[in-house]
């Protein structure tokens, strides 16, 4: 079953009753897709398996990198985990140059 890599939304397992009470199972997919996403600061297209209703969260909060940096750790994946760890450390290289650049004037 397709998992979102950034939230972790996945199937969710219900049941639909019936006029007589009689319950049956079923199952609803979350609508995942793999997209190709790109990121600002790694300025890279990144590809990993996204719901779509995560794409419109996304834009709301004005873009790829600062969505996952907003996510807690427990709902990424190991691979959403990589690109935000890429992404922390280009930010944190940029500050190091801007002080440093600073410092200098």
């Amino acid at each position: 079953m397709a998992r979102c890599e950034l939230t972790g939304k996945g199937p969710v397992v219900a049941n639909l009753v019936s006029h007589s009470k009689i319950r049956t199972k079923t199952t609803s997919h979350a609508n995942v897709q793999k997209r190709r996403l790109y990121s600002q600061s790694l300025n890279e297209m990144v590809t990993l398996k996204v719901a779509v209703s995560t794409l419109r969260s996304m834009e709301h909060l004005g873009g790829f990198d600062q969505f996952i940096l907003s996510r807690k750790e427990k709902d990424l994946s190991k691979r959403a985990l990589e690109v935000r760890g890429r992404i922390r450390r280009r930010l944190q290289g940029a500050a190091g140059k801007l002080k440093k650049e600073s410092a200098r004037a």
